[in-house]
């Protein structure tokens, strides 16, 4: 029988420049994720995935794998996106598309936020999801967009 984790990110801030959101693994709180802002029209590099459902998969990352020393989360069949990867930053400078984890958000309502503390997120949480993926385990995300002002 197969096993599945669920993943979930509820959306519940949103800037000109990012979105911040609440990462839950099996409706646990796990971490805070900094993404890019939302585009009606996707600019490349500047632009957040839609919500949805995606399946999240280990995958071989040019950029990540060799600094990270691993296979890296990667979200799949994301709509007009490819690489989508979940990784550590704290502003959107630092993604492209991506989910970038964090154990603490810093808010700018207007401005630029930040999540702090994202090489402890990101340890924290990549060995639970890798390892129910290495497992045979399917791993499933849901993104939610929360309504922001």
């Amino acid at each position: 029988t197969e096993k599945k984790m669920n993943l979930t990110l509820y959306r519940f801030h949103a800037s000109p420049f990012d979105t911040v959101g609440l990462l839950y693994i099996d409706g646990v709180f796990g971490c805070f994720v900094l993404e890019d802002e939302y585009r009606a029209v996707k600019v490349a590099n500047e632009t957040r995935i839609p919500a949805g459902h995606y399946r999240v998969a280990l995958q071989y990352s040019p950029k990540f794998s060799p600094r990270y020393g691993h296979d890296i989360l990667s979200v799949l069949n994301v709509p007009n996106f490819t690489g989508i990867r979940i990784h550590k930053g704290n502003t959107e400078a630092d993604t492209s598309g991506c989910l970038l984890l964090g154990l603490n958000a810093d808010i700018s309502h207007g401005g630029r936020s930040k999540i702090i503390r994202s090489s402890e997120a990101y340890d924290y949480m990549y060995p639970i999801i890798a390892g129910a993926i290495t497992s045979g385990d399917s791993v499933e995300l849901e993104v939610v967009d929360e309504k922001t002002r």
